[in-house]
């Protein structure tokens, strides 16, 4: 399913308009997108928590040469799924 096809979903599953729809779900993104650039993280008991993980500069490898290369710190999202959202998926 892409966003188009997840907007019509969500506007019939909730009787509203496609476009209204579609503006909630790009102003979700936003408001996560914003919240967990600046460290919040954002926790959708059941379904999906996002979050902002540090990770540590490192010594990687070029797998071509070999070399040793530095892999500079930076920040990265994750994802975690919920518990009900997994038992949903296992068909529980």
């Amino acid at each position: 399913m892409n966003k188009n096809e997840l907007v019509v979903a969500v506007a019939e599953k909730a009787g509203v308009e496609p476009l209204t729809a579609g503006a909630v779900i790009t102003a979700f993104q936003d408001v996560v997108t914003a919240a967990v650039a600046a460290g919040d993280p954002v926790a959708l008991t059941g379904f999906l928590t996002f979050e902002k993980v540090d990770k540590e500069a490192t010594t990687g490898r070029n797998p071509s040469t070999g070399a040793a290369i530095e892999i500079s710190a930076r920040s990265v999202p994750k994802v975690k799924i919920g518990a009900a959202f997994k038992k949903a998926v296992n068909g529980g």
